[in-house]
Formats: structure tokens, C-alpha cells, sequence
């Protein structure tokens, strides 16, 4: 059975304000016509297809000809939400939309009932985990405490006595939205850190024969049964480097990957970081193949240079991003407030000014559990609110 698998559209997403509409039309464009080509025999798309709970009109009606483009193919998709989708909306007529092969699983307690389809060798069964905010899952789904690894322990626990009930010789695929240990994220996912910890161990997925994930933008393999495909486009300036691609999958008739491969998406514009003081920017002939590139500018000037933006967007008409970060010696006490807190949390920016406040002394653990609940606390509220709207 040959799987596509994809994740991440997050349509309706911009980019540093500029509309990525087209170019995700163009992207499920390529998806439907390389469905087509390589006699795909099923989509998986694993989470955040929108961008926010409420996304706009147009980004609605891209999804909508894209499903049905699909289902005219007759193609058969199964699809989950991720964390920034609302599951409720995602999950609005999927009974009907089952009926015509577009399969979307948004409901938690619906982890263990599989898609089954069937090639020449026998059953297929696809079990879609959509993404599991700990604290409002843990109980439906009997997990022994609300964090991300004891939610999909819980709800892979529930797959697992379920795939035992099959016929022997049933392969199996799950889709899931997390963050999965080993895997290398971006700047530009939504942080879903609980207690701490984000991550959890690819073995949760013992016993399928693919796990098809979604929420971390970059492709990649965590082991070689469960595979991150990446989003299609790239969200953030820390993605420049990627190389955009989704997975094509060949099971074999044990549920062994017998090929594989990764097709590219297509790049409407490709991104450059750029970093050194602006004279040189502007003079250096080895930046000529990023003129046409969505730029991001750091400039080192030790002085901030009249008039930066308007003198890089000469040279580089799609500058999107200038920061400021000039060179000087680390124990200059001009040194920027945002170079300091550079790769620090909102927790531990937390704790450093408890500590600046007490003259050295960091929180007593009492006092980090207590900064790690509240910000808990703020992160599930804010995801209860954005969904309910």
C-alpha cells in the first residue's frame, strides 16, 4: 500500500505579513497532481491543517477544493487535527465526509477505531491520534497523570488492544500530532510544553508498522518506522534550511517499508538569513543569488546605519526581517536585553528574575512547580478560549 503522508499545512498563515494563499494552493496543487502520478493509494495528513482555530474564508475554501479534488480522485484521506486547529471545527460533518473517503478523526476518544482499508495483501488499519492537550484529555482517555507521554501512552494503549482484536497479519498506521524525542524543531511551532516537558519517547508507538507524525516543521526520520514529513512551506526565517518534502511510503505485505522516498514541494520564493554589517551586505557579489529571496537581515554594525531597510530593499527587494545585534564584546553592558534571554523559555526567564529580584538567590522547588503550574495553567486557558470562540 503506498502512503502519502504530509502534515502542517497551516493555511492562512502569513509570513512576516505576507500572504502565503497562493502558495499553498500551489502546494495542494503538486499534493492532488502527485497523488495522481504515483498512484498514491492513501493521503495521511497529520495535524494543523489550519493555522488557528478560526481560520479565514479563504483559507476554508482552499481546504474545501482540496477534499474535493481528492475525493473526485477518489482517493481515500484520513486526517487528524493538530494543536492549532479547533478539533470541534475540524470534526463538523466528518460522518458524511467519511462517506466520501475523506476520513477525519478530531475526536480523542475515537483513537481506537480505525480507517481499515484493504490492498492485495489484506487489511490496512489507520488509527489517527489527534493531537492531546494533557490536562482536558487525561481523564477521557484514563491516562495516569496529564502529561503529553501518560495521554498518548493511554491512547496508544487503546490502539494496541484493538489492532489485537484484527485478523492476524492486519498492518497498521497511526497518525499522530507531537513532539516526539529525537526530533529537531523550528521557530515557528507553538510551544506545547506541559510540566516541563514537551517530548516524548518514539517507543509509545511500539507495535504499528508507520507512524505517520505531524507538529515539527522540519522532515525527518525519529526512528525508521515513525517520521516527521514536515510542513510543506516554510512558517519561519529558522526554516531557510530545510528542504520542504513529503514522505511516499510503500508497505509491503508484512508492514515492512519496501520503498520510500521524499517528494518535493514546490518553492514559491526561497529564504536567506543574511548577517554582517550593511556595507558589506550590499557590496558582496557572493549574495547575488539571494536578491529574489525572502530575506532576513541581522546587520552587526557596532552603530545603527541610517536608513537600513530602504538601502537593503535596493539590493533585496523581499526583505522581510532586519535585526539589530552589533558587535561588541560580551561583558559590554550595551549588550541587548533580547541577546541575553536568546534561547531561554518564558519559565526560565521566570526564574532568572526571581533571581535578580532576591540579589542571586534562584525559587526554592517548591517555587518552580509553582511557575511551571501557572504557566501550565495560562497555556491550557488560552488553548480552551481559542477553540470555544
Amino acid at each position: 500500500m503506498r502512503l502519502l503522508h504530509t502534515s502542517d499545512w497551516h493555511l492562512g498563515r502569513s509570513f512576516h505579513r505576507v500572504s502565503l494563499l497562493d502558495a499553498q494552493a500551489a502546494y495542494l496543487d503538486h499534493l492532488v497532481a502527485t497523488v495522481r502520478e504515483r498512484e498514491v493509494d492513501v493521503v495521511l495528513v497529520a495535524g494543523d491543517v489550519y493555522d488557528r482555530a478560526v481560520p479565514p474564508l479563504t483559507a476554508v475554501e482552499l481546504f474545501d477544493r482540496a477534499l474535493h479534488r481528492l475525493a473526485t480522485a477518489g482517493i481515500p484521506t484520513v486526517m487528524i487535527s493538530g494543536n492549532h486547529d479547533s478539533a470541534r471545527r475540524l470534526g463538523v460533518g466528518a460522518g458524511l465526509f467519511g462517506r466520501a473517503g475523506i476520513h477525519l478523526r478530531t475526536d480523542p476518544e475515537g483513537c481506537a477505531t480505525p480507517v481499515v482499508l484493504a490492498d492485495d495483501h489484506g487489511d490496512v488499519a489507520f488509527y489517527g491520534l489527534p493531537y492531546l492537550e494533557p490536562a482536558l484529555v487525561k481523564d477521557a482517555l484514563g491516562a495516569s497523570k496529564a502529561g503529553h507521554e501518560a495521554v498518548l501512552t493511554a491512547a496508544m494503549d487503546r490502539v494496541r488492544a484493538d489492532l489485537a482484536t484484527r485478523p492476524a497479519g492486519t498492518r497498521s498506521v497511526v497518525l499522530a500530532h507531537a513532539f516526539v524525542a529525537g526530533g529537531e524543531p523550528s521557530d515557528s511551532e507553538r510551544d506545547i510544553t506541559v510540566g516541563g516537558v514537551a517530548a516524548v519517547p518514539a517507543g509509545v508507538f511500539d507495535g504499528v508498522d508507520y507512524a505517520a507524525l505531524g507538529h515539527l516543521h522540519g522532515s525527518q526520520r525519529v526512528t525508521e518506522r515513525v517520521r516527521y514529513s514536515g510542513s510543506p512551506l516554510a512558517y519561519s526565517f529558522s526554516e531557510a534550511d530545510h528542504r520542504k518534502t513529503m514522505w511516499l511510503i510503500d508497505l509491503d505485505a508484512h508492514g515492512n517499508i519496501a520503498a520510500e522516498e521524499r517528494v518535493d514541494c514546490p518553492v514559491e520564493r526561497p529564504l536567506a538569513r543574511l548577517r554582517g554589517r550593511l556595507d558589506t551586505l550590499l557590496e558582496d557579489p557572493a549574495l547575488d543569488r539571494h536578491e529574489q529571496a525572502w530575506v532576513e537581515a541581522t546587520l552587526t554594525d557596532p552603530a545603527r546605519p541610517a536608513e537600513p531597510m530602504a538601502r537593503l530593499a535596493r539590493r533585496f527587494p523581499h526583505t522581510l526581517s532586519l535585526v539589530f545585534d552589533p558587535e561588541r564584546p560580551p561583558e559590554d553592558p550595551l549588550a541587548s536585553y533580547a541577546q541575553r534571554l536568546k534561547g531561554r523559555d518564558d519559565h526560565q526567564i521566570a526564574e532568572d528574575f526571581v533571581a535578580h529580584v532576591r540579589g542571586g538567590s534562584g525559587p526554592s522547588d517548591l517555587e518552580r512547580t509553582v511557575l511551571r503550574g501557572a504557566f501550565d495553567d495560562v497555556r491550557v486557558d488560552e488553548t480552551v478560549r481559542e477553540v470555544s470562540r
